[in-house]
């Protein structure tokens, strides 16, 4: 057994995936806003990589243990970051999500909570030990999630909020989850459908139906999945090469950097371009589970595959949502949608797994 962690032991196939898929959203994003108000958001881009780079290091040298020991303090300055943003967050398009720190940079603190519920999550679970969820587990892990949850859907945030539920899942499913619990769960979901149905904006109830017609608000609510569908649809199998999509560069979808940068994609790079993203995703999702196995204890398995979680359903989702098997919620597709909170979420997630696997072999 190793004394010492090394970077001999860093995943660095993973990070090359990582690194690939992170080169094709700024191709992505440099073609997308060319000519536009956005034009140079590529090379924030890069900036907002280089730097989560560096934090993914930094932050694999950190042992993972010593940031689960931290878990009750982190988890209070996650409430309060999202409380803040309630009280003096800047607001933007009807919702107020960010906090301006200054030099023009503002910060979405409910893609950091995301990192906090996954080492919370993992914390319980790992102290608790037993080999089933009890119903104290599931009110518990309810309420853990639920604080954030209701606070980001406050902002409004849906789509943000809806991320914190496949950590929620997959911590109770790794945690021993009983088949009659489940069925409870699904039961008490139907019954608070209703609810939360009435509890939505009308905008977001728009945007959860008008995907599955989106014809029927052609110029309202159902515009970006029209969109979207035309410019997936016209990239044929090779695509129009990149500058030339005329969906893109035409302005027919709107703000396409951003959550629609798959479908931007699709159309300069057609379906080679799109099926090789996918599979990049693909292999990413696979190293992260091999890590998971491979880790040194339970604590270290329940982190790594709440990181599996979360980056699953904002892929699942994101791509459903441009080829209209979804509806619109905003999720941002990891590594490749433009935006500094998702990419430095996503490299700390990184950063925290990789930890965990170069701790693999020290006794």
């Amino acid at each position: 057994m190793k004394r010492y962690v090394t970077f001999g032991d860093f995943d660095w196939v993973l990070l090359g995936f990582v690194l690939a898929i992170c080169a094709a959203g700024m191709v992505e994003i440099y073609s997308a806003t060319a000519g536009t108000k956005f034009a140079g958001a590529h090379m924030r881009q890069v900036y907002w990589v280089v730097g989560g780079v560096l934090v993914m290091f930094v932050v694999s040298r950190i042992n993972y243990h010593v940031l689960l020991d931290q878990v009750p303090w982190m988890y209070v300055a996650a409430v309060t970051s999202l409380v803040a943003v309630r009280l003096v967050g800047e607001k933007y398009l009807g919702a107020r999500r960010w906090i301006k720190i200054g030099g023009g940079i503002h910060i979405q603190p409910s893609e950091w909570v995301k990192l906090i519920l996954i080492l919370a999550a993992a914390k319980y679970f790992a102290d608790a030990r037993q080999r089933e969820c009890t119903v104290g587990d599931l009110v518990k892990v309810g309420m853990m999630i639920g604080v954030p949850m209701l606070l980001v859907l406050a902002q409004p945030d849906l789509g943000t909020a809806l991320t914190y539920i496949p950590i929620a899942l997959m911590a109770l499913f790794l945690g021993g989850l009983r088949l009659k619990h489940a069925a409870v769960i699904l039961l008490l979901a139907a019954l608070m459908a209703p609810v939360a149905w009435h509890v939505l904006k009308p905008y977001q109830r728009e945007r959860l139906t008008s995907f599955m017609e989106p014809e029927a608000d052609y110029h309202g609510s159902g515009y970006q999945v029209i969109q979207s569908l035309i410019a997936v649809g016209s990239g044929g199998i090779w695509g129009k090469g990149t500058g030339h999509g005329t969906q893109i560069q035409g302005s027919f979808l709107p703000v396409p950097q951003t959550d629609f940068i798959f479908a931007a994609l699709a159309e300069e790079h057609g379906f080679v371009g799109a099926l090789g993203v996918l599979l990049l995703y693909f292999m990413v999702l696979m190293r992260l589970i091999h890590n998971a196995q491979t880790a040194p204890d339970r604590s270290g398995t329940f982190v790594v595959m709440g990181v599996v979680a979360v980056l699953t359903f904002h892929i699942l989702v994101n791509v459903g949502m441009v080829v209209g098997f979804m509806p619109v919620t905003g999720i941002p597709l990891p590594l490749m949608s433009y935006g500094g909170s998702s990419v430095l979420f996503t490299f700390l997630a990184l950063g925290i797994v990789m930890n965990i696997r170069m701790r693999r072999f020290v006794n």
